[in-house]
């Protein structure tokens, strides 16, 4: 069962934030060791570990056109064109995050600007163990397409058999990737990272994971750049009294199935509506062919909270600032400016959290544990670099050195000051 905790005398919600999660030094110690491994030895640590880990013995680590081709073949006409809506829906919402170079140009040759960049070579990490996530493709590669990356990699884990399921073969074919590979794991990150014989070395891995992926991430962050280190899936419901129960509870269940670490937090204003949505989470689970995953979920991480208001309940999410923040009232539009720390928002009753996985546009790559306070969902941004340039006529500097070399010179950076003053035979 759901834990339902009244807050009615609660004045302190931090005692609520989600617990940072404990560092497993021996998932460390085992991560640092592939991750030596591919770079010593790198496609032949792949094949070892896609035979220890995946189960399947390959001939080639690269998926190749004409696997594409028949993936994309036998899948039906009706997930193409979902695929495609879902990608358009994704690309004209991204498209507005696109920045644009800017130049200031002053009296006396004074120029001063910022350019745009995309990143060269960008690593997709894409699941495929307990389910396989083609909406992942979509929501990583779209972005990346859209700042300007010339190679987008990406790599997914293989079934025994050496596979890759259709969906997600069609799904990076309609998204434009470059290029893919049946590796997963840690070993699929450090391939990324460092290069092999096979797998190009880019400079940013996004996607989601497993904690070997999360840890990997971290481990190689520094070598390359990364999205986040992102932590077990979140969805927290602010509901009104009023709303539909079932659908309440199908909503938290929609995150508790991804695995059993996940968390689905409910707050709302009254005992009775709280117990009729554990009533209904107990009843659903039953029906759901993930049971195992989501019980777990729910029965070790799954809450909810009872406050005094609507009010009080935002206070909390801010608190808590969850992945997925779902505002099941009447008037959302009236809320929004007081929400301050969430992944991604779903506004009004009929707004499932789903809808956002896969099909109106913002990006489902969402900041995780607590993590909402102070960064972002995947963007465009995160396939950019931003670069500043300078430029100063002889008079301009002329003008602005005496002030230089005594900035300098207070910081007791002599040979800065000289830099500027030698260009006036002060040495």
């Amino acid at each position: 069962m759901i834990k339902i905790i009244d807050t009615s005398k609660v004045t302190d919600f931090t005692v609520f934030a989600r617990e940072d999660e404990k560092k497993n030094e021996e998932i460390e110690k085992t991560v640092e060791e592939i991750i030596a491994n591919v770079r010593a030895n790198g496609d032949k640590a792949l094949y070892e570990y896609c035979e220890k880990f995946d189960r399947c013995s390959l001939s080639s680590l690269a998926v190749s056109e004409d696997e594409i081709q028949e993936a994309f073949d036998a899948t039906n006409d009706y997930f193409i064109e979902t695929l495609k809506e879902a990608k358009e829906n994704i690309a004209e919402f991204h498209k507005r995050q696109v920045r644009n170079n800017f130049v200031i140009t002053k009296e006396d040759g004074i120029v001063l600007g910022q350019k745009i960049t995309a990143v060269e070579k960008a690593g997709l990490y894409v699941p495929g163990g307990t389910a396989a996530y083609p909406s992942t493709v979509l929501m990583d590669a779209v972005p990346a397409k859209i700042a300007g990356v010339k190679e987008i990699v990406m790599v997914t884990p293989p079934s025994p058999e050496g596979k890759i399921n259709p969906a997600i073969l069609t799904a990076a074919k309609i998204a434009g990737v470059t290029k893919i590979f049946k590796i997963g794991g840690a070993q699929a990150v450090a391939a990324l990272a460092y290069g092999t014989e096979s797998v190009p070395k880019v400079d940013k891995i996004v996607g989601p994971g497993n904690i070997f992926v999360a840890t990997a991430k971290k481990q190689v962050y520094g070598k390359v750049s990364i999205d986040m280190i992102a932590g077990p899936s979140e969805i927290l419901v602010i509901a009104e009294p009023d709303c539909d129960p079932s659908c309440v509870a199908a909503d938290l269940l929609s995150q508790a199935e991804h695995d059993k670490m996940a968390s689905a937090v409910l707050i709302t204003t009254e005992m009775s509506f709280a117990e009729k949505v554990s009533d209904e989470i107990e009843r659903q689970l039953k029906l759901l062919p993930r049971e195992e995953i989501a019980r777990a979920s729910i029965e070790n991480n799954g809450k909810i909270f009872i406050v005094d208001s609507i009010k009080t309940a935002v206070k909390l999410s801010n608190e808590i600032a969850p992945e997925h923040l779902e505002v099941c009232v009447d008037n959302p539009f009236e809320i929004l400016p007081e929400i301050t720390n969430a992944g991604s928002i779903f506004l009004g009753k009929n707004v499932p959290e789903a809808l956002g996985d896969y099909f109106a546009g913002p990006n489902h790559t969402l900041p995780t544990s607590g993590t909402a306070r102070f960064s972002s969902p995947l963007s465009v941004d995160d396939f950019i670099k931003k670069t500043s340039f300078i430029y100063y006529s002889a008079d301009a500097l002329q003008k602005a050195h005496e002030r230089i070399e005594d900035f300098a010179n207070r910081e007791g950076l002599q040979a800065h000051g000289k830099s500027i003053g030698i260009r006036f035979n002060k040495f």
